[in-house]
Formats: C-alpha cells, structure tokens, sequence
C-alpha cells in the first residue's frame, strides 16, 4: 500500500496499472529509416515493456529494452513477417489503430501466436512518434481453429474421394452440385431447406451442414410428422411443472437442446401455423418460453428444415404462413431421386458393403435389375433391397417387380448365322457400352461407373469399338 502523503503521479500509476494486465504492454519509438534500395521505413526501438514479456515470450522487460533491435520483429515467424509490417504500416499512414495476428517463435521452437493491437503517437505535424499497444497470447483459441479447420479439411477431402460428401453417395452431376451448396451452408449460419423424395437423405445432408460447420453444440432432429399436435407445443418449448395435468417435473424441449446448434425439422409441412408462429418467434428473437412459464429463456441455434412436399404451393394453400416460408426458405437444396442418378448405383453399393463389412459378387442381370428399377424409395429402399439381398440372395429380386424379371435376351444384339461366339460376345458388350454411355448422356467416367468397371478400361473398350463420342464410330474401327 501507498504511504500517507504518497500522491502517485499518473504516469506511475498507468505504469503499475500496465505492469499487471495480462499480456505484454509496450511502447515502442518509431525512427525514420533508408533500407539499401533507398526506400524509407519506421524501425520501432523499444522504450517500455511490461512485466507480461516473461510469461508472453519467456524474456525479462530489462532484457527486452537493453536490446537495440526490434526483438519482437526477430521472433515473429518469418512467414508472417511481411504482412504483419505491411497491415500495422498502412494503419499508421492512415492514422488509424491496428489489430494484427501473427507466430512468434520462441527458444526451444515453441511457437505462440500473438494478438497484437495498438496506434499510433503524433507529433503536431502528424509524424509518427510511438507506438503504443497489447499483445496477448490467443495460441490456444488460434491452434483450436486451425484444428478444426484441419479436421474439416480432411472430412471433405476423405469422404470426396472415397464416395461423395459426409455420408451422401454419389458421383455425378446433380450430386456434385448437391456437395457445392452442402459446402455453401456450412461456411454460414443461414437457414436451410432441404426438399427431396422420402428415403433420398435429406438427414444425411444436414447432418453433413452440421458437422462441416463445425458449431459445437448438438444437432437435433426431429420429425413433424411423428408428433401429435396437442404435444407439440410442449416438445418443442418445454414445459415446467404443472403447466398441465401430467407435467411432474420441468421438461427441457427441441429448442432450448438445440442452443448453440442445428435443430434439424424434418417434414416440416406438417407443422400448424399456430406452432409457426412461436417458432418464428423463437427465430427471430432467439427466446423462448416453456409451456407454463411466462419467462422467456434464450436459446440461439441455426434451423435446417426438410420437407417432400412444395412448401409455396402449402402458402397459397393457407396451410403454411408467409413470413414464416420465408424465414425457413433461404437457401434451398434439392436432393435428386435415385431414378435420376442410376450411376450412382454402384458407388452406394459398395459404400454399402464397406459399412457392412460385406463383399457380394453381385451379377449382371441383378445389377442390370437394379438399374432399370425406379427406386421410389430411394436410397433407403437402395439399403433394404441390399439387405435382403445379402440375407436370402436372388429371391429378393421379386420385390424390384417387374425391372427384375425383364429378360437379358432384351439386350442381346440380333445375330445371323455363322457369327462365332466371341463376334457375338463382343456385339453384346459393344451394346451394354453404348447404353450405358447414351443413359449417362456419353459421361464416361458415370458410364464406367455403371458398367463396374475403371475409367482406363472404359476408355479402352470405347477405342476398341470406335467409340468416339455420342455413338459415332471413329474411322478405321472394327466393326465386329
């Protein structure tokens, strides 16, 4: 303590006021300089540090100060050197204040990153003087990130060359651009529709937006169509105790576990109005309040929504309001239906048998079944149809109806007499090629994907038969 009749002046006490914040603490005088190309920079001479340089970057202030270079310029990592300079540069001849991050590396190569803010002290004619500032040590929040982005980097990068995209399969166009806007989503934390055919993953995808945006709280799902409407409002907000008959205890609803995540509404065309109208509440305002309670409670958290049904024509219908379509409507993605995208079939196979751990010799006429097949519903009819196939074999080719019992004499091309076997065999193969090239509109890496076979055998095969572009023979080709 101060004895009596002590009067600090205030210079002492802003410095034992900067001697004890967290951080490092500086002043540093800036002198007018010519590098050897002539050009003139401020090099910036240390005139006070705080007690922090010792936890901050393991030196004593007395040491920092007796140097006469920038030690700070010294330690800070080489590739971030450049741009520190330059951003704290362009502020000072703005006469703004800086904020900068950048690695600092110390002895043992222990790296840190540094969080540096300040500004600039002018003399009256606006020359530069001092600079004046902070530095703290954000290495834990900094290699969290990074982490993290390194995590997602990774997630894509594996899953994109594996199959598709966080769970979905699937390599051809439509799905391509399904992966562009999954990607889209997760960089934001905008509201997401997601329309698609039942069965064709519309949870997979918003799953995938969750975790590729890397938000820490829960993804909850929930299916609209699965709760009886006098128990909605309940589910949803919560309840506390003795809100109604029944309520013994409070009750924590979808919203208030969806903080700080993605609530997920599956089907959420069947949501009354009434319920659209808390819900939006609950958007916009990010509050909610349980059923019995007249205190609202916060809850922030990014809806994704998804539905098979044509929400603007359930607006014109009454049945779903305005403000709250728009609110949900932001930016859409439509899963395909696996009718669409027939060659994909073989990638969701084998991603299926690799989840399984299975190896199934799957025949031709099964897969050409399986191809023909309308799938109506979807991958998940996809998987059921698998399952049963590796429990009781072709005997469930009766559930594809009649795409199962079409005959491969269908495929096979007319054949005179005196044609050999191989002749023969190459017509057939020549035909299965050229469909499978016309259904992937002459998409060769699709149509391999088809047939089962690599892209280098694909293109082989196509050379052998002339096959240069839309059907059109190539000169010279054999005509078996």
């Amino acid at each position: 303590m101060d004895q009596p009749g002590f009067s600090p002046t205030i210079e002492e006490s802003y410095h034992r006021l900067l001697t004890h914040i967290p951080g490092l603490a500086y002043r540093c005088r800036a002198v007018r300089t010519t590098d050897s190309n002539g050009r003139e920079y401020f090099n910036y001479q240390l005139e006070f540090a705080s007690d922090g340089s010792l936890s901050l970057l393991g030196i004593p202030p007395q040491d920092l100060l007796e140097q006469k270079s920038n030690v700070i310029e010294l330690m800070t990592h080489p590739d971030d050197l450049p741009r520190m300079r330059s951003e704290i540069l362009e502020s000072v001849i703005a006469h703004k204040p800086y904020q900068v991050m950048y690695r600092v590396i110390l002895p043992g190569n222990v790296v840190k990153w540094i969080w540096d803010q300040g500004e600039g002290v002018y003399d009256p004619d606006g020359g530069l003087w001092y600079l004046e500032g902070l530095m703290m040590d954000i290495s834990e929040q900094k290699f969290m990130e990074l982490s993290l982005r390194e995590e997602n980097r990774q997630f894509v990068d594996s899953t994109s060359k594996l199959f598709g995209l966080g769970g979905l399969v699937g390599q051809s166009e439509a799905m391509r651009h399904v992966y562009e806007l999954i990607l889209k989503a997760a960089k934001t934390d905008t509201n997401v529709i997601i329309y698609g055919e039942t069965g064709s993953g519309k949870d997979v995808a918003a799953r995938a937006i969750h975790a590729l945006s890397g938000i820490k709280g829960a993804y909850v799902p929930v299916n609209c169509g699965a709760i009886p409407e006098t128990l909605m409002e309940s589910e949803f907000f919560g309840h506390v105790k003795g809100a109604f008959t029944g309520a013994s205890l409070n009750k924590e609803g979808y919203i208030a576990a969806a903080n700080g995540g993605t609530l997920f509404l599956d089907e959420i065309g069947e949501l009354p109005p009434q319920l659209q109208v808390k819900l939006l509440r609950s958007l916009e305002n990010k509050t909610y309040t349980p059923v019995g309670s007249h205190t609202p409670r916060p809850s922030s958290f990014r809806l994704i929504a998804a539905t098979n049904q044509n929400l603007s024509q359930l607006v014109r219908e009454k049945k779903m309001r305005a403000d709250f379509y728009y609110r949900v409507h932001v930016l859409s993605i439509t899963i395909p239906p696996l009718r669409e995208r027939p060659g994909d079939i073989p990638l969701l196979t084998a991603a299926w048998q690799e989840k399984r751990g299975l190896q199934l010799d799957i025949p031709l006429n099964i897969r050409l079944a399986m191809e023909r097949y309308d799938w109506p519903g979807n991958v998940r009819e996809l998987h059921n149809f698998l399952d049963r196939y590796a429990a009781f074999g072709e005997s469930s080719l009766d559930t594809l109806g009649d795409a199962a019992m079409a005959p491969i004499s269908m495929l096979l091309p007319d054949l005179k007499e005196g044609v050999t076997l191989e002749d023969a065999v190459l017509r057939l193969e020549e035909k299965l090629i050229t469909q499978a090239l016309e259904a992937s509109r002459w998409h060769r890496g699709e149509a391999a994907a088809r047939l089962g076979l690599n892209l280098r055998t694909m293109q082989r095969k196509m050379q052998r038969f002339g096959l240069s572009g839309r059907g059109r023979k190539s000169p010279g080709s054999s005509q078996a």
